[in-house]
C-alpha cells in the first residue's frame, strides 16, 4: 500500500486526468454543438454536423460522471463545499446538457423547418453554457471562493450567483469556451468535408486565436492583478485531514510561485500555444487527425496550467483563509483512497481502450451523401 501523501498527489494528478478527459472526449461534442448553427447553413449539412460525433456523444459524458463521482469519493470536503457554494452555476451547467440528449433524439424526427431550428439553438445551448460556466468557476477558485468552517467542519457559503460573474471569471470563461469551441472546429475539419469544412478551418482560426489571446491576458492578470495564496505554517503531507490545523497568507504573485519552484512545469503554458499553432498548420496541411491531437495537447497544457498554478490549492478560501482547501487536507481516508486507485487502474484502461475501438469503428468522413442515404437512420 502506498504512504497516505503519495495517494494524495496520485489522486490529485487523477483527478486532473479525468477533467482533461472530459474536455477532450467531451469537449469536442460541445464545441461541435457551439458551431452547429453557423457551419452548417442548412439541413442536411446541420445533419452532417450532428453525424459527426451522434454516435459518441452519450459515451463520452462517462468523463463527465467518472469526474464529479471521483471528486465525491476523493475530495469529499471540496465536493460538498462547491456543489453547495456552485449552486445555481451547477443547476444551469444541467439545465442546458438536458437539451443535449433531447436534441440529439427528437432533433429529426419531425420534418419541420422551425422544429429542427429550435433543437440546433438547444443543441447550441447545451454546448455552449457548460464550458462557460466550467471557466467561471475555475476563474473564481483562483480569486477565492467565500465560504469557511466551523469547529465541526460544516461549510458555510457566503456567496451569490451574481458574485461569480466577475470580470477575471468571465474572462476565464472565454478562455474556456474558447478553448472547447477550437477543439470543435478541428474535429469537424477531420469529420467533413467541403464548405462544412471549410467554414470549420475558419471557426478554427477565430477560437484559436482567442483562446491564445484570452489566456495571455487571464495569465497577465493573474500576474499583476490577483494576489494567490500560500501556507505560512509547517504541514505535515501524511497527516489525517484538517482544513483547520494550517495558516494561509495572499500574497501578490504567488500563484506563478511553482513556475519558479518547478521549473518543468512551463512546459504547460507554453504548451497551450505550441497546440494550437500546431493544430492550425496540422489542418490546414490535411492532417487533420493529428491536428485533433494537436488540439487536445493544447487542452492539456490550459489545464495544466490553472492546475499547476493552484497547487497545493485546490478550493481557496476568502473570507477565512485557513478553511481553503488543499490536496492534503480536504481527501478522504487513506483506506478509500487506495481502493479507489486499484479500481482506477482496472477500469480506466478498459474505458480508453472501449472508446478508441469506438472511434475506429465510426472513422471517416460524414458527408451529406450519407445524411441522404440514410434519412431515416441518422440523426
Amino acid at each position: 500500500m502506498l504512504d497516505y501523501a503519495t495517494l494524495k498527489v496520485i489522486w490529485w494528478l487523477l483527478v486532473g486526468v479525468l477533467l482533461l478527459g472530459f474536455a477532450i472526449m467531451d469537449g469536442h461534442d460541445m464545441g461541435v454543438g457551439t458551431l452547429l448553427p453557423f457551419v452548417g447553413r442548412n439541413d442536411v449539412e446541420r445533419r452532417v454536423v450532428i453525424n459527426t460525433v451522434g454516435p459518441h456523444w452519450d459515451g463520452n459524458q462517462v468523463w463527465f460522471i467518472t469526474g464529479g463521482g471521483a471528486i465525491f469519493a476523493a475530495w469529499p470536503l471540496v465536493y460538498a463545499t462547491a456543489f453547495s457554494g456552485f449552486y445555481w452555476a451547477m443547476l444551469l451547467v444541467l439545465w442546458a446538457l438536458f437539451f443535449r440528449p433531447v436534441g440529439f433524439d427528437y432533433r429529426s424526427k419531425i420534418h419541420d423547418a422551425r422544429w429542427r431550428s429550435t433543437w440546433d439553438w438547444g443543441l447550441f445551448v447545451g454546448g455552449s453554457v457548460p464550458p462557460l460556466i466550467f471557466g467561471v468557476a475555475f476563474g473564481n477558485l483562483l480569486l477565492g471562493v467565500p465560504f469557511h468552517f466551523d469547529d465541526h467542519l460544516v461549510s458555510t457559503y457566503a456567496g451569490s450567483f451574481w458574485a461569480l460573474l466577475n470580470p477575471f471569471a468571465l474572462l476565464a470563461g472565454v478562455v474556456s469556451s474558447a478553448m472547447i469551441t477550437f477543439h470543435g472546429a478541428i474535429y469537424l475539419m477531420h469529420r467533413t468535408e467541403g464548405e462544412i469544412q471549410r467554414r470549420s478551418g475558419r471557426a478554427a482560426v477565430i477560437f484559436g486565436g482567442l483562446l491564445l489571446l484570452s489566456f495571455s491576458a487571464a495569465g497577465i492578470w493573474l500576474w499583476q492583478g490577483i494576489d494567490g495564496y500560500v501556507i505560512t505554517s509547517a504541514v505535515d503531507p501524511g497527516a489525517l485531514p484538517n482544513p483547520l490545523g494550517k495558516t494561509v497568507a495572499r500574497e501578490r504573485g504567488a500563484w506563478l510561485a511553482n513556475y519558479s519552484r518547478y521549473p518543468a512545469s512551463m512546459a504547460l503554458p507554453v504548451l497551450t500555444y505550441l497546440g494550437v499553432i500546431a493544430a492550425l498548420l496540422l489542418a490546414f496541411s490535411g492532417r487533420t487527425l493529428a491536428a485533433f491531437v494537436a488540439s487536445s495537447l493544447a487542452i492539456l497544457g490550459v489545464i495544466g496550467t490553472a492546475g499547476g498554478s493552484l497547487f497545493p490549492f485546490i478550493m481557496p478560501s476568502s473570507s477565512d483563509l485557513r478553511s481553503s482547501l488543499t490536496v492534503w487536507d480536504s481527501v478522504s481516508s487513506h483506506l478509500t483512497l487506495s481502493i479507489m486507485l486499484w479500481a482506477t487502474l482496472i477500469f480506466m484502461p478498459l474505458i480508453i481502450i472501449y472508446t478508441s475501438w469506438a472511434y475506429k469503428v465510426m472513422a471517416g468522413k460524414v458527408t451529406a451523401a450519407y445524411i441522404r442515404e440514410n434519412e431515416h437512420g441518422a440523426y
